[in-house]
């Protein structure tokens, strides 16, 4: 039997593994230390932005935007459904509520129109998403965020390195949060960070990732610290960001790569009636963090699952049910089937394939006539 396709695959080289053992055998810091450092800096560089600090996930990268960004106890945020349950987790951890808004249907991001009529007094923030790598209509809910005097947050979990117009997103917003878990763009297995240009924001975010610390680092001095704010402990390890610091040398090529897989996959998959792949619409570069298809309406997706594992080939469906009809959403807030009619499409007929850098010709190949099987195409 061939050899299994898994939806994604870690790279690494021995930089990675260099730095990973200088890291451990240094015998210090190791909670905190030199490559954290230089890892923030490698961001606020590839980004062009004055500020990165690195936190210990994607969603307490979130959190702690929010936090920093005053918002708590009787605010709302606008959030997508369609989008990993973090998003509107970040939103309750914080205190506040998370209002669910419709998306596009192009790249499937939050839609500017579902969110104007949601802006409401109590409204503090909206955070929007850019789904799979590719981005959302940000430039127009970064309008709808200015006239409405509140931030906009960027969750840029899984578009590392995408951009619109040339703009890095996550730096179009007042802040982006960046997650660095295993199947992102930048993978060091665990690990977030926020960027910003905002000075206040920054320190905010430094002082929220160590219990409210405002002195110097806890075992560099001889005393307790002081202590301005609460805050908590969602420091990055110096271990993880040892891998960062590696990876970000290699980032571009990742993309690169990603981009051209994503490339083939496309390509072969466009003579196949009822197989939508997900696109950038025409806005910037997609990353390809996820490589998604939409599948016409008429097609069963459960069936191409089937076909695909038989094959040894990994999928996922991102995100069904979407968050407002998740089991805890729905009990704490209400909603029901059809709140979101957009979102609820996209939801049921969308699905996710295998991506990474070094994913080869054969192996999509393999793909493609996995899903050809599971749409009932003959295969040759």
């Amino acid at each position: 039997m061939k050899a299994p396709i898994p939806l994604f695959e870690i790279p690494w080289d021995e930089r990675v593994v260099a730095n990973a053992v200088e890291s451990i055998t240094r015998g210090t810091h190791w909670a905190n230390g030199p490559f954290v450092e230089e890892f923030e800096a490698g961001l606020e560089a590839y980004f062009d932005v004055e500020h990165a600090v690195a936190v210990n996930s994607g969603t307490t990268a979130l959190v702690a935007a929010l936090a920093a960004h005053g918002i708590g106890e009787g605010d709302e945020v606008i959030v997508p459904s369609f989008t990993f349950i973090a998003t509107a987790n970040a939103v309750r951890l914080v205190g506040a509520a998370p209002v669910f808004a419709d998306v596009e249907r192009e790249a499937y991001g939050l839609d500017p129109d579902d969110v104007a009529e949601r802006i409401g007094p109590e409204t503090a923030a909206i955070v929007p998403v850019h789904p799979y790598g590719a981005p959302c209509a940000v430039d127009a809910l970064a309008d709808i965020a200015a006239d409405a005097g509140v931030p906009l947050i960027e969750d840029a979990a899984e578009a590392f390195g995408a951009d619109d117009d040339g703009r890095l997103l996550g730096t179009i917003g007042d802040a982006g949060a960046l997650s660095f878990c295993q199947n992102k763009v930048l993978p060091t297995g665990e690990g977030g960070a926020v960027v910003t240009d905002d000075d206040e924001i920054a320190r905010r975010l430094e002082a929220y990732r160590s219990h409210g610390r405002v002195s110097s680092d806890y075992f560099d001095s001889v005393d307790s610290g002081t202590y301005a704010g609460l805050g908590t402990n969602v420091r990055m390890s110096d271990l993880v960001a040892s891998v960062g610091c590696a990876q970000l040398e290699s980032v571009e090529e990742y993309i690169a790569d990603r981009r051209q897989v994503a490339d083939g996959l496309s390509s072969e998959l466009a003579p196949v009636s009822g197989v939508e792949p997900h696109a950038a619409a025409g806005r910037g570069r997609h990353v390809y963090q996820l490589y998604t298809v939409t599948l016409g309406r008429d097609v069963d997706r459960d069936r191409v699952i089937d076909a695909l594992e038989r094959r040894g080939i990994a999928s996922k469906v991102y995100w069904d049910p979407p968050v407002h009809l998740t089991r805890t959403y729905r009990s704490r807030y209400g909603y029901e089937p059809g709140s979101l009619p957009a979102t609820e499409d996209v939801a049921s007929r969308v699905l996710s394939l295998p991506i990474h850098p070094g994913l080869r010709a054969d192996e999509i190949e393999r793909i493609v006539a996995g899903v050809r099987e599971g749409i009932g195409e003959s295969i040759d």
